[in-house]
């Protein structure tokens, strides 16, 4: 260690800092009066070992503030603990996950400095997973004393808190562990009696002795057979009354038909028992199903995370007062308080403050995104600086974080046609199994009696088509959840399947391949009875009734004195707004909306009683990569065309910019529709992108339909993907993910059914033992998973 290394941390000690803790006789250097204080605490309390003992340093240690302190003290509530506390009779138990473990030694510390609270009947610390399980009694110490009294330690802990799934996931794991533990030690028991009498039919065992030891293999089997096989066998008679065959029909047959045979054999002292392989059978058809079981968990652990991302408390501001109360007892309306480094615990509009928040939870994109009053915050990101107060509009199942989860599970539980395809072909599948199982048995009876039940399992087990049913399953729930990941939602099932035939892919321009925030280039009177103030505030009156990213143009040029009253207020889509002022009938938008002469290139047009008075020209700026993706796009000979309901020549000319194939103007929404129809009748498979109100119609005739984030919320309910970070790059990364799917499922397809295949005819020529065929059954399932498992590394 260096001479000016921390004693503590192993930090640097900086320079002019002499601060020291004499440890173990000697005096010991320090970097900051945060070690120097856990340091003398673990000192004092007599946990000098520790140093001893140690074989990683210690995390930097940070000093609570008064801020984090009020936090902790919040965890005593009981409102709160209802989340996270579990009750043993008088005593209470919690999960925390605790910072900064990092060897054994810290797992020592940590339970010798819990321990010595009273009322702390127990701590157990996982250094695996950094979490400490304690259960302590409540009238005689405190949670947050508790949590104070490890970060004077130097760990920072908070309550763990697992969603409902995770779980389900984590009661399924330890089920998996106690059956494997069943069937492990029952097997190493009766193989020991097997041993014996095999050995005994060449040393010439006496009977009774071969029947004692055929009962006791019988009565350590059973377990094995009730316990830990006993799930194959309800899952099958399940499927069984829903009148479907599924895979676990085989094994079950094999095992409990192998069972009854040899209880048969003991029971009337006729013939041989198999008690050894069948255990031995069940052990290793567990210990695959059970690394299946954590493949798969992988593959859907980033939806669980999402859930955990979620709060547990809220800085909830009442009369001026800011209080801490459960995240999940806030209601629409409250006003919660969000300071720097905080997580935002609902969805909410920003009344008060401005700062960065990080959104990549839900975009994938890791800038912070600036907040200021007036916009919309999310459930689960991250307050990076700045103090913002929001009030709540959306708690609970509505907030962005559960729909994103929600719509997740939807697309996932809707199969794709192919997906139906190899279930039915599974189902099929086991039925000629069975069927030629039977023929297998009848054969081998008349051939060689002996081995035609072994061989008849072997077939049973061997063929069992657990890899096929995996292969579609697996791969697309790692899709769609590293596209969730990189904030591409997936509403519909088909759109991974439909993605991959593209030919054709239609883009809205306002908003779309523009970021539609105009801004007003100049404005042209048209009819001098109207100056120009007037006109814009009549124009930004009219705009504040439409969602058109156009009409952000005039809200925000205008000055709230001089809006004008608009009365009778009618979006008409496809050509922009219409009311009443001052009794006349006011219409703003197309062009083109009513007969006349009319200013070239205007996006907007003002009509009093049906008269152009004013023209308004705007200028808008081309999306982030929007150059990027058409280039993309070209690579893979899809075709792209523009269509815009903007009137001027500025679509023309982005068309150009972009090297788009074609360009459409001046477009009403149901001639885009007659546009997108006329490409199904030429047999294109086509994709929309777009964002507006007039795209709705559209996205109904599209095969598959992309809706940007920042878009009109009826386009958003509409579109089969909704892209939350509004990034051209996700429609590319969306097709090349869907493509690398394609090609996953084809090789789980192929993997699966030539194992199958290859299989069969040796198991049924007697090639193949039992336990092989466990293992290769095992082998195929793991090997689909974990083939499927690469597409979240893309």
């Amino acid at each position: 260690m260096s001479a000016k290394a921390c004693f503590h941390c192993l930090e640097p000690v900086p320079a002019g800092f002499n601060e020291s803790v004499t440890i173990q006789g000697h005096a010991q250097p320090m970097c900051c009066i945060g070690c120097k204080a856990v340091a003398q605490t673990i000192v004092d309390q007599g946990m000098t070992d520790y140093y001893k003992y140690r074989t990683e340093s210690a995390g930097k240690v940070e000093q609570l503030v008064p801020e984090q302190l009020a936090l902790i003290k919040s965890y005593d509530q009981e409102s709160i603990q209802q989340e996270f506390v579990a009750h043993q009779g008088d005593d209470k138990e919690v999960l925390l996950s605790v910072e900064g473990i990092s060897c054994a030694a810290c797992a020592w510390l940590i339970e010798r400095q819990l321990l010595a609270h009273q009322g702390v009947k127990r701590v157990d610390v996982n250094t695996s997973t950094h979490r400490a399980m304690v259960v302590w009694n409540d009238e005689q110490v405190k949670l947050s004393t508790l949590i104070t009294s490890l970060a004077e330690i130097g760990y920072k802990s908070y309550p763990f808190q697992a969603d409902s799934e995770a779980a389900q996931k984590q009661a399924t794991a330890k089920s998996f562990i106690r059956r494997l533990g069943v069937a492990g030690l029952m097997t190493m028991q009766v193989m020991m009696f097997a041993f014996a009498m095999y050995f005994g039919m060449f040393s010439g065992m006496e009977d009774n002795f071969e029947q004692y030891f055929r009962w006791i293999s019988l009565t350590l089997a059973t377990p094995v057979i009730f316990y830990s096989a006993l799930p194959f066998l309800t899952n099958a008679i399940s499927g069984l009354r829903a009148k479907q065959l599924n895979m676990d029909v085989p094994v079950s047959l094999a095992i409990f038909g192998a069972y009854f045979a040899s209880c048969y054999a003991t029971l009337t002292e006729q013939g041989e028992v198999y008690f050894e392989s069948i255990c031995m059978f069940t052990f290793l058809l567990l210990l695959g199903k059970h690394l299946e079981f954590r493949a798969r968990l992988k593959a859907s652990e980033f939806t669980a995370n999402l859930q955990k991302l979620l709060p547990l408390t809220a800085r909830k501001v009442e009369n001026n007062e800011e209080h801490i109360t459960s995240a999940k007892l806030l209601s629409l309306g409250d006003i919660v308080r969000v300071k720097a480094g905080e997580t935002i615990a609902a969805d909410g509009v920003v009344i008060a403050g401005h700062s960065s928040v990080d959104e990549s939870m839900m975009t994938g994109e890791h800038h912070p995104v600036t907040k200021r009053v007036g916009d919309q915050v999310h459930a689960g990101t991250l307050n990076h600086d700045g103090i913002l107060t929001i009030e709540i509009n959306k708690v609970g199942q509505n907030t962005l974080v559960n729909q994103i989860i929600r719509l997740q599970h939807s697309a996932l539980s809707q199969r794709p046609r192919i997906a139906q395809v190899t279930d039915k072909v599974a189902q099929w599948f086991v039925a000629c199994l069975l069927v030629f199982a039977s023929i297998t048995a009848v054969a081998w009876y008349s051939i060689a009696p002996e081995h035609a039940f072994w061989i008849t399992i072997a077939v049973l087990v061997a063929t069992c088509p657990c890899a096929l049913s995996l292969a579609i399953p697996t791969a697309l729930t790692c899709a769609v959840a590293n596209l969730t990941k990189r904030g591409v939602l997936i509403k519909q099932s088909h759109v991974l399947e439909t993605a991959t035939k593209l030919t054709k892919v239609g883009f809205d321009k306002t908003g779309t391949l523009t970021l539609g925030r105009f801004v007003i280039d100049h404005t042209e009177i048209l009819d001098n009875a109207y100056d120009e103030q007037q006109i814009h505030a009549l124009a930004s009156a009219l705009e504040a009734y439409s969602e058109h990213p156009i009409a952000k143009a005039f809200t925000e040029s205008a000055s709230a004195a001089a809006q004008q009253v608009i009365t009778d207020a009618q979006v008409h889509t496809g050509y922009g707004v219409a009311g009443m002022w001052q009794g006349q009938r006011v219409h703003i938008g197309k062009a083109s909306w009513f007969a006349g002469p009319q200013p070239k290139n205007a996006q907007a047009v003002l009509y009093v009683n049906e008269s152009a008075v004013a023209a308004f020209f705007l200028q808008d700026k081309v999306r982030e990569y929007a150059q990027e993706l058409q280039q993309e796009l070209k690579q893979q000979d899809i075709e792209r065309v523009m269509l815009t309901g903007d009137p001027s020549d500025k679509g023309a000319q982005l068309s150009q910019q972009l090297q788009l194939d074609a360009c459409h103007s001046a477009l009403l929404p149901q001639d885009k529709l007659a546009l997108m129809q006329s490409w199904h009748n030429q047999g294109d498979i086509c994709a929309m992108v777009g964002d507006g109100v007039n795209d709705s119609p559209v996205f109904n005739a599209a095969h598959l339909s992309i809706a940007m984030d920042s878009g009109a919320d009826i386009s958003k309910n509409t579109a089969d993907v909704v892209l939350l970070n509004s990034d051209l790059r996700s429609v590319s990364k969306l097709i090349t993910i869907a493509k690398k799917t394609r090609r996953i499922v084809r090789q789980n397809l192929a993997l699966s059914l030539c194992y199958n295949g290859a299989i069969l005819p040796l198991a049924a020529m007697g090639l193949v033992a039992p336990w092989m065929a466990v293992i290769g059954m095992s082998a195929s399932s793991i090997i689909v998973i974990t083939n499927s498992l690469r597409l979240l590394r893309l």
